[in-house]
């Protein structure tokens, strides 16, 4: 059928639109989506990456650029706070994105949010708090604000052609391409961005360790980072259990992550648990939510009451405790079941040169180097340049000093205004700025004491050039006074590390397990998934058992309440649960639905259960086509009590059906041929890889496929030696007539 053909539409106004009417306005045109997304949607990503989402190597997003340089023109590094509403208009010159997207970016750069460890802005009012999902911040018009201190670091210099600038939107004003930063501002302020394809999760690091490493690298490009740079220093505090290897690891490659745990205290008098300090990914609405769903879930038990507590002095949560409560043991439930123990996913993806890099903290600070060497450099050449032109304005100077009656009786003979410079330029033999400079000279610096200091200024340009060429010249003088710097914001703005470090491997959480109680249990399960725990009491008195339409029960197993469960599913994946997971039920209701209980991929179905209480014996997976992977159980055992396992068993060949064996025995399979083969599972490798495509056993004619597995018992055939073989694989052999006769059931 041949395809449709698009129907031009063209829309012609009238009336006084028709004028503005565009040529093909309206004509549908057919266009691969490779182009469409090429033309249309990859502008958009770069943008977003480039223009938005990722920070550069100053250690700012164009948004907090616009914005801390609106400050910066407004005077408020050293004025008093301004209204933020105010702030947000006027920043509306470079970024015309929205006052509330400005307010919000300003907002986190406040010391009231406490988002930031070193924050660029001072603050009055409600900032909202960046540990709390719910406490939102005060309008703009009800917040005030300046810059900070520590961002005289950010504008040092900035108008002596430090950095390049660039039209703003239209073309009204200029902003800078980046700030000109004195010190790493990239590592010492955390920063996060989801871009298109990409992200970037920036944490930060204590200012005095990130200045001493960057020292010690300009010092020696072959410096141990993490001799100096010990681990990441957050705002909200906490415990970093710190781990070498770790940190290494992250910054050699700029990705890893960092396990960090809240700080608590135990108040005696009132039986309770004060939590002050979380890590920097969660929020206190998390934490007590999930502490109470634990406590509904009867997870926890050793808690009254939960309450957020934060006020003025700061985050407090409060956990009142029943009598008797072991404190410690209760703190390493919370730190393994909530989020008051969480990770921090370090993602060090900067912007260089206008190209996304992920780049591990030695080479950020060398690209930091390189950028604040050019930006050193060319405040050193601009600098050079004044004191050039006012050494040669002195030069001109002098020769009229030399001779001041002479110059004087220039100007008092020329008859016209216009023409003292040219005659001053005659009659000393100066260039014309050099004539403008001394005609400028006011009647009253004409004396000795004046005319002294010239001279003296002259003498002290020629050194100033010398040096200043010098620094060009050196690199290690360029280099001194980088450091110099570097040791002066140190020395002015470091603070103490409020993250502490503790050992990993000392406080590794060893959480011992809640005894339950255990008595025998018959479980039952269905061939659509559903699951049912039942005591023997309760099995004795039932009648039936309940199933869907179409269900059966496919595993019936006598075991106790301590066991474990594996569900494998269609999808190779396994899933681990408990026993004593699961309620005590009774014949009469259909049970657990396993998919939804343990949560499920969409469209997942399980396969097999397997119950086993010391992961003793082995797992059979046969396969359509005759092959048969042996794994052995314990390979299914975790130290960390994954609920999910990938990649369980091979996805290469069909599954016909896993057996769970707890110690050798004979199994017999039958083809769809009618052929049967006795096998002995002691004749199986045991496999090291879960997902192994385990050995061919039972060769299969074309058409025909392995369809059934059971224990073998004895009396189950009257030949068994016919169906044994010596080498595999094997055929295996047709049952005898006396056999058929019999109609074997399986």
């Amino acid at each position: 059928m041949a395809p449709r053909k698009k129907k031009q539409v063209e829309i012609k106004p009238e009336g006084s639109m028709a004028n503005a009417y565009i040529a093909g306005a309206g004509t549908v045109v057919d266009q691969p989506i490779t182009t469409t997304l090429e033309t249309n949607y990859m502008p958009y990503a770069m943008s977003v990456i480039l223009s938005r989402a990722i920070p550069e190597i100053d250690g700012f997003k164009p948004s907090h650029r616009k914005l801390l340089y609106t400050m910066y023109l407004m005077g408020l590094l050293n004025g008093a706070k301004t209204k933020s509403a105010n702030i947000a208009g006027q920043t509306m010159r470079l970024n015309p994105h929205g006052d509330a997207a400005i307010y919000e970016t300003m907002v986190r750069l406040t010391e009231g949010n406490e988002a930031l460890l070193h924050p660029f802005v001072e603050s009055k009012g409600n900032m909202g708090k960046a540990y709390s999902r719910d406490m939102a911040y005060a309008a703009p018009r009800y917040t005030e604000a300046k810059l900070a201190p520590i961002a005289l670091e950010l504008f040092r210099d900035i108008d002596r052609d430090t950095v390049d600038f660039v039209d703003n939107y239209d073309a009204t004003m200029q902003e800078p391409t980046l700030f000109p930063v004195s010190f790493p501002t990239v590592l010492v302020n955390n920063n996060t961005g989801i871009a298109v394809g990409m992200a970037s999760n920036i944490c930060s690091f204590n200012l005095r360790e990130v200045c001493k490493a960057e020292i010690e690298y300009i010092k020696d490009e072959d410096v141990n980072i993490a001799d100096y740079l010990t681990a990441p220093d957050f705002p909200g505090g906490g415990e970093l259990l710190y781990d070498r290897a770790e940190m290494e690891n992250i910054y050699n490659t700029g990705r890893g992550s960092v396990k960090v745990r809240g700080v608590w205290n135990y108040d005696k008098s009132a039986n309770c648990i004060d939590i002050t300090e979380i890590p920097p990914s969660t929020t206190i609405e998390a934490i007590i939510e999930k502490i109470i769903d634990l406590v509904k879930q009867k997870k926890i038990t050793e808690i009254n009451d939960i309450r957020d507590e934060t006020d003025l002095s700061g985050l407090k949560i409060t956990i009142d405790l029943k009598r008797g409560t072991d404190v410690e043991k209760l703190m390493q439930k919370l730190y393994k079941m909530t989020p008051l123990q969480d990770n921090f996913s370090c993602n060090f993806n900067i912007l260089v040169g206008g190209a996304p890099k992920v780049m591990g903290v030695k080479e950020i600070l060398s690209e930091w180097t390189a950028f604040r060497v050019e930006c050193v450099k060319r405040r050193v050449y601009f600098n050079l340049n004044k004191a050039k032109e006012k050494y040669h304005l002195l030069k001109g100077l002098q020769k009229i000093l030399l001779d001041i009656d002479k110059a004087i009786k220039i100007v008092r003979e020329t008859a016209e205004e216009r023409d003292v410079v040219p005659n001053l330029m005659i009659g000393f033999g100066i260039d014309e700025i050099q004539a403008e400079y001394v005609a400028e000279i006011k009647l009253r610096h004409l004396n000795r004491e004046y005319i002294l200091k010239r001279l003296e200024d002259v003498e002290n340009l020629e050194k100033e050039i010398a040096e200043l060429e010098d620094v060009l010249k050196t690199r290690r003088k360029l280099m001194n006074i980088i450091i110099k710097e570097l040791e002066q914001v140190a020395e002015k703005y470091g603070k103490d590390r409020r993250t502490k470090l503790i050992s990993a491997e000392e406080n590794q959480i060893t959480l011992e397990e809640e005894k339950v109680p255990d008595y025998p249990v018959t479980l039952f399960y269905t061939k659509d998934g559903y699951f049912k725990k039942i005591t023997p009491l309760s099995l004795r008195m039932s009648g039936e058992q309940k199933l869907k339409e179409g269900d059966e029960i496919v595993e019936t197993v006598e075991t106790t309440n301590a066991a474990e469960l594996l569900f494998f599913t269609d999808k190779c994946q396994v899933y681990k649960s408990k026993v004593n997971d699961f309620e005590d039920t009774k014949a009469s209701v259909l049970g657990d639905y396993v998919p939804a209980k343990l949560g499920f991929e969409e469209g997942e179905k399980p396969v097999f259960m397997a119950v086993t209480t010391d992961y003793a014996g082995y797992l059979l997976f046969f396969f359509t086509n005759g092959r048969v992977a042996k794994v052995a159980t314990k390979a299914y055992a975790t130290k960390t009590n994954r609920k999910k396992l990938i990649s369980a068993f091979t996805d290469k060949f069909e599954l016909c059906t896993i057996v769970y064996i707890p110690e050798e025995c004979e199994l017999l399979m039958k083809s769809s041929g009618g052929r049967m083969l006795l096998l002995h599972t002691g004749a199986l490798a045991v496999k090291a890889t879960k997902d192994s495509g385990g050995v061919a056993v039972m060769t299969q004619k074309k058409g025909q496929r392995l369809f059934e597995v059971k224990r073998y018992t004895e009396g189950m055939l009257q030949k068994p030696h016919r169906y044994r073989t010596r080498n595999l694989p094997a055929a295996g052999s047709l049952p005898t007539a006396e056999e058929q006769g019999e109609q074997l059931k399986f």
